[in-house]
Order: C-alpha cells, then structure tokens, then sequence
C-alpha cells in the first residue's frame, strides 16, 4: 500500500517566524507566564462604535436579529467599504475614484496582490520587490503560490536608525530583475521606520519609469511619532496622498492594504481592504476573490459603524493611539539600552515595533532564532513571584538574502508594542536576564 504524500511546499514549509516562538511555548507544562511581544496582537479595545455594535449583534434591526447570518457579496457590504473610506478621508486624502474590497484581513490582501501583479507575464517572471527587513508574511505568501521575490536591504546603525537604500540602487534593482510590484510600508514593520513623503514620492516616479505597480501596506497609517527637532510633518504619509502633479503617471497603478486590526485594535475581527484607483485590477480582483466567497459578515458589520463616524472624531482617534504608542516606545527604547549595555535597539518612528541587535556583545555564533527557541522552551525568571519567560520574533526570517551571504538578523529580534503596559515594563529586565541565563 502506497502512503499518501505531502507536497514539496508543505514539507518545506516552517512556521512563520512571527508564531514560532507561541507555538514552542505552548508545548510547555510548567507554571511559567509567556510576555508575548512576538505577535503584533493589539491588547487595546477597538473602537467605542465597533464595540457598541459588538455587543449588540442580535438586537432588533441588526442585520443578525433571527440568527441569520448570510454571505456578503464578495466585494463586501456596501457600509463596509465605506468605512475604509472614510478613514482613509479622514487621513487628509482624496478618496474619489478609488476602488473598495473587503478581504479577510490585510492578509487576504496580501496574497491577492501577489496574485494580480507579479508571476509569469511574457517571458518575464515579474517577481516581487521588497525593500528588507521585510514583513515576512509576503515572502511567505509569494512561496505559496509559486511567485519568486527580489529584495534590497535597508541597516540597522549603531545608533538605533535603520539607513535607507539609495534611489539608485532600487533604480539599477528595477531594471535588472523587471519587478511586476513594489511594497512599501510607510509605517514599517518590522523596523519601525516612518517613509517620510519625499521619499514615497520618488519611489512612485521608479515605478512609473520601470511600469510597476505600487503596493504600498497602510496597517498603521496613523501611527508615527515626529520629534520636535527632526522637523517631520505632522501629517499622515499615504499612497493616496499624491496627486498627477507629484507623480505623473501615478494614477491607475496604486494598491494599498488597509486592515482593522491595529490602528482599530480588532486583530482577531479579520477585516481588510484592498483598495485602488485600477478600475481594471479591483474588477479582476473581485474575479479572483469570488473563490473566497467574502469576508467574514458580522466583522464587517461591527467595522461598518466607522462609515458613520466624523472625520474630527475619527482623528482624535488616531491621536489617542498615537499618544499610548509613543510613551510605550520611549519606555522601551530607553529601559533596554540601560538594562543591556552594548544591544542595539532601534527607534521607531511610527508603527509599533523596535528591533534589538546583540551583534556586538553576542558571542561568536550566536544566533537569535536559537535564543528566541530557548525563552520559549525553558527560559525562566522570576519577578515579584511570578515566574515569567518572553516570546519574541527571530528576524532572519524578515531578510531575503542567498544562503552564502550572511543574515543581518542573525543576531535581531522585533519587539511588539502589544502587551499592557505592565507587562511591556517586564520587557527589558526579561530580555536581559533571560540573555544572561542564554549566554551562561
């Protein structure tokens, strides 16, 4: 009798590095307490009109009063997508001609984008450009369905900033590799680096001269932290923020992924959108996505109350989030540098993560997938009584490089704004003692 077999992809395949250290520590029998600051999984209530229509799913008018609970049309509900437009107006951004669909998460998005703008076209591959250290979900995503990816790398300085490639070598990358896309994350994850509009600017002019659509993932539109003496705008930066007269050409080339879960706090509601000015790809999208039938319904529900909001209400939203974020960060930032003399710790400028680098006290051969698979399996320190061990997200796995190149993050781990505020207190005495106990 011949056993049934897997095929190559899923043999190959490893989790992601973003769950690997919760599902090594699930494995655990002992009364130890997980920080979790691997996973981007916002601990902060949504919206008050998201939770108003959470907790009164089954009232009277709801769409969900006799416990029917049917599809949506693929694209999704019509108050849906018009939230996502609101907020993106509420950013100081036009919204008229813009295409709305509901996806199932920013991850759908994700996967769909790949699908629509790269692979196979003539005899091109088409791959994928990321600009390392990249969300790894999209490599992820591009290796599932067979599409190769090409990537330029951004450094994580001594002094906690990350540089950013030069235009000419994303230029010279454009021509050689023939990208069908670029992703940009302006508020990025993992490095925590703000793309500031001059920037995002002259990479939409690359992808008009090379013919590339721009991806640009807005998850955290909204959350970035200017400094008094940098001089950075008080604006949001976003794809829909530029106009022909900044980038001729630009228009019918834009896709951007917006998500409820993290400005909005929602992460388990699982509901994005893909949003762009083509009316062309928004129809072939909607083609594709029918597979998928739609999006989950009573999520959409409870994010459509946002369509309904003021755009005064719905900044000064925005302002909270960001006020929460920044006293969290500068705590961080500040506590690790003090408790782990000689670690790199970047300084985000927007989004919620940092990065820690131990290349410069880490012994020879050490690597951070290992020590993030020691916290998670047996390491242990006891604060106030509580024996506690932290999960954090190795970072080679956020770097596309050839296997005879040395990783950047090797010796990296990101660190997630996402436990209360207690917890992520806990945070830089957890890592040092726990990279003591490592090293020992």
């Amino acid at each position: 009798m011949t056993a049934p077999q897997l095929s190559a992809h899923f043999q190959s395949r490893k989790p992601s590095s973003i769950r690997l250290a919760q599902i090594e520590f699930s494995n655990r029998t002992d009364d130890t307490e997980a920080v979790n600051v691997a996973v981007g999984n916002v601990s902060l209530p949504m919206h008050p009109a998201m939770i108003e229509r959470m907790r009164h799913l089954g009232a009277k008018g709801s769409p969900f009063e006799h416990g029917v609970v049917m599809y949506s049309p693929t694209r999704g509900t019509p108050e849906c997508n018009e939230a996502f437009k609101n907020i993106i107006g509420a950013s100081g951004c036009e919204t008229d001609g813009l295409h709305f669909q509901i996806m199932a998460g920013g991850s759908q998005a994700m996967e769909l984008v790949i699908v629509g703008c790269c692979g196979p076209a003539g005899t091109s591959e088409r791959p994928l450009m990321l600009i390392d250290a990249a969300y790894t979900n999209y490599k992820g995503f591009a290796d599932r369905i067979g599409r190769a990816t090409v990537s330029i790398q951004r450094t994580l300085e001594p002094d906690g900033s990350f540089t950013f490639p030069e235009l000419s070598e994303i230029d010279a990358a454009m021509k050689a590799h023939q990208p069908g896309a670029l992703v940009i994350i302006p508020y990025d994850n993992p490095t925590g680096q703000l793309l500031d509009r001059a920037m995002l600017i002259e990479l939409a002019k690359l992808c008009v001269k090379h013919g590339l659509w721009i991806i640009s993932d807005e998850a955290y539109r909204e959350l970035y932290y200017p400094s008094a003496a940098d001089g950075a705008s008080n604006s949001a930066v976003s794809i829909w923020s530029l106009s022909e007269k900044d980038v001729p050409g630009i228009s019918g080339r834009r896709i951007s992924i917006e998500t409820a879960s993290k400005v909005w706090n929602a992460c388990g509601l699982r509901i994005g959108a893909l949003v762009t000015d083509s009316e062309e790809y928004h129809r072939q999208c909607i083609a594709e996505a029918t597979a998928s039938l739609c999006a989950s319904v009573p999520g959409q529900y409870i994010f459509g109350a946002l369509a309904h909001e003021s755009h005064a209400n719905l900044r000064s939203w925005f302002g909270k989030q960001r006020a929460y974020y920044r006293g969290m960060l500068e705590s961080f930032t500040s506590g690790t540098r003090a408790r782990i003399p000689g670690a790199i710790v970047s300084s985000p400028d927007a989004s919620i993560y940092s990065v820690v680098d131990f290349r410069e006290i880490a012994p020879e051969g050490f690597r951070a997938l290992d020590f993030v698979l020691y916290c998670a399996r047996e390491g242990r320190v006891d604060l106030g009584g509580t024996p506690y061990t932290l999960l954090t997200a190795p970072m080679a796995g956020f770097y596309s490089v050839p296997a005879d190149v040395p990783n950047p993050g090797r010796t990296q781990m990101r660190i997630a704004y996402v436990e209360t505020p207690e917890k992520m207190a806990l945070v830089p005495e957890l890592l040092g003692s726990l990279y003591e106990s490592y090293v020992r």
